[in-house]
């Protein structure tokens, strides 16, 4: 199917003008899923992009595919009844960090905590871009903004240990401007049966410009990313030196590949599969190296299909078959 249908990423874009600032992270993403979908030998038909309201649920919008601009907060709302009305879709949830995680923070545990087959792309500026520049559930403490002129006082959500935390079957994180390790984790998300929650961290040129800058800058990205690979060793820096370990505490340590007798035999191996999540969590909830990559795969059954296997067997075992039946049952008469 995937060779016969023969797609490139510009068969996913619309006519729409893209109305993003120039130079905004939504675009790389917006290249990146583009390019997966061609990828991915689903037919156009068979893909839904639904959305919430802020800069990133202008999405479906650019995306020629069947798509919904809903409103506010409730894109997961609306992505779980789609699916689970048509298990047969693609169906790609896009949301920001105040729309999934302030408004639509109940909605988006729940769509975890069901394990619905959904693939969300979740934009992370640290800000809201859209509104002009108000703090948000992952703005960091101390931020200054529109709405904490003197810095905020409050801790930031963590999406990776939120959704880890409400049992997520799969969470990966990257940055808006890996566009090709971007295409790659959204096969695999298209692969997954089950939640699969995309963290992107994304620059908002207006609002937050440089907030993910200690990942991005070409002088410090090497020493302070942790890019995950299933089955390698979790080792990074610029001279490819420094690695994971756990510590005596059983929490998660950066050590020096050749200091205090450390080898590489000490460094920890990336299990993404690991069915327990307490590693998971743990690479999620570390800030320096930011873990990047496929944190979290493990398979579990899935919202959307457990209902439609509860039909079938409550159809095979009920008298009534369908709703000509439903209406003939019990006390009927004939008018004539």
């Amino acid at each position: 199917m995937a060779e016969s249908l023969q797609y490139t990423f510009k068969d996913f874009k619309s006519d729409a003008e893209v109305r993003w600032c120039p130079g905004c992270g939504d675009i790389a993403i917006l290249k990146a899923v583009q390019t997966a979908f061609a990828k991915m030998g689903i037919p156009k038909e068979q893909f839904a992009v639904i959305s919430g309201i802020g800069c990133s649920s202008r999405f479906p919008y650019y995306m020629n595919t069947y798509g919904f601009h809903t409103i506010h907060g409730r894109a997961g709302a609306i992505a779980s009844g789609v699916k689970t009305a048509n298990p047969e879709l693609s169906v790609w949830q896009v949301t920001g960090d105040g729309d999934a995680l302030a408004i639509g923070g109940n909605h988006f545990i729940h769509e975890i905590r069901r394990n619905i087959d959904l693939n969300v792309l979740l934009f992370n500026n640290q800000i809201y871009g859209l509104t002009k520049g108000q703090y948000s559930p992952t703005s960091l403490r101390g931020q200054i903004t529109k709405t904490s002129p003197f810095g905020t006082v409050e801790d930031p959500f963590n999406p990776g240990t939120l959704a880890i935390g409400a049992g997520a079957t799969f969470f990966a994180r990257s940055i808006d401007i890996r566009v090709n390790e971007n295409v790659d984790i959204m096969l695999e998300m298209e692969k997954h049966k089950g939640i699969s929650i995309f963290e992107i961290l994304q620059n908002c040129v207006i609002f937050n410009n440089g907030a993910h800058s200690l990942y991005t800058d070409r002088e410090t990205r090497d020493d302070h990313q942790l890019v995950l690979k299933h089955g390698e060793k979790m080792i990074f820096g610029k001279n490819k030196d420094k690695g994971i370990i756990i510590d005596k505490e059983f929490r998660l340590k950066v050590a020096k590949i050749g200091e205090n007798g450390i080898t590489e035999d000490d460094i920890l191996v990336h299990d993404a599969h690991n069915e327990s999540p307490i590693l998971h969590y743990e690479l999620a909830e570390l800030r320096d190296p930011i873990a990047l990559g496929v944190i979290r795969d493990v398979e579990k059954i899935n919202y959307d299909k457990a209902v439609h296997t509860q039909i079938e067997e409550v159809q095979k075992a009920s008298k009534i078959k369908n709703m000509d039946e439903v209406l003939k049952s019990g006390a009927v008469w004939e008018v004539k």
